[in-house]
């Protein structure tokens, strides 16, 4: 294993902490609030993350690579149970976990399914009660959330915060799961922020947009890809990508009445992207079919989900 430590014969500490729970809690938001950058696609939509995100947060001496998990869920496709997948292979892989419930509400069964991977799993687990700026009965939520754990014998962590407004916690949480790394060395450069290619993050920003404006069932029949990106002299990102829809008649859906929603997706998602690469962007778009993809393994495959 490479050693990217520039730190001499200083002890380095580094390793793998997933972010899990059900859909739309708000683990990307946490994600990116670690982070301090956005490498995880947010909507108000559930399963608005697919695959397993890495975002990595380094400081002279110690890095984090948190893995944001697809919201855990009982699969009704080939696509539900390769989210389900990726989650259960962050556990297997990870040297501690960060459960992330929502205070709003009390437990429901897609918690408990999240509760019974966790519970007798033999790493530190951090239990962040989020959304508390939105709860009415945060401290009794939590209660409920604590009581699923009833019986682990490994080590628990509790944190109450609002991911997107709450800073201060966020960095005190950072901190805390910085010291529970363990001694190895650096397992990306100092720098680095995400291990997804730009191409990965650009499409993932293009169906976060997507998925904002399209209603009712569609947004989760669609995916998204970046086919070419080039970067002309004077600093212009050309990207062209692709929307993919399962069938015909959503096709008119995504472009809409002359074109209109297409444009509104296009102009958001280009505002986005200048945004984080401080450049002028050309984004071009196109919508395509691929009949039932989210239940053919190998459209799954060619998009990505693997």
């Amino acid at each position: 294993m490479t050693d990217f430590s520039s730190t001499g014969d200083q002890q380095t500490h580094s390793g793998f902490i997933a972010i899990i729970g059900k859909p739309n809690v708000g683990k990307s938001t946490l994600l990116n609030s670690f982070l301090g950058t956005k490498v995880a696609p947010t909507s108000p939509r559930p399963q608005t993350t697919r695959r397993g995100v890495r975002g990595i947060h380094t400081t002279s001496d110690r890095q984090i690579v948190f893995v944001d998990t697809p919201g855990l869920h009982k699969p009704k496709d080939a696509l539900g149970k390769y989210m389900n997948h990726e989650v259960h292979s962050a556990l297997a892989d990870v040297d501690a976990v960060v459960w992330v419930v929502d205070l709003r509400h009390p437990p429901t069964d897609e918690d408990q399914l999240v509760a019974r991977q966790v519970r007798d799993l033999p790493k530190p687990l951090f239990l962040v009660g989020n959304k508390t700026d939105a709860a009415k009965y945060p401290d009794e939520a939590m209660k409920l959330y604590r009581a699923l754990l009833e019986g682990r014998e490994h080590d628990i962590s509790e944190t109450m915060l609002s991911a997107q407004n709450n800073p201060a916690a966020v960095a005190t949480l950072r901190e805390q799961l910085l010291d529970a790394l363990p001694e190895n060395p650096f397992f990306f450069p100092q720098g680095a922020a995400s291990d997804q290619t730009r191409e990965q993050w650009a499409a993932e920003i293009i169906r976060e947009e997507a998925m904002k404006k399209l209603r009712d069932e569609l947004p989760y029949a669609v995916a998204t890809r970046v086919n070419s990106w080039t970067e002309r002299q004077d600093g212009l990102q050309r990207i062209e990508g692709e929307i993919v829809v399962e069938k015909n008649a959503h096709k008119g859906m995504v472009i809409g009445a002359g074109g209109k929603q297409l444009r509104e997706i296009g102009q958001a998602a280009r505002k986005q992207l200048e945004v984080f690469l401080s450049r002028k962007v050309y984004l071009g778009l196109e919508v395509i079919v691929i009949n039932n993809w989210r239940e053919d393994e190998e459209a799954l495959r060619e998009l990505g989900y693997e």
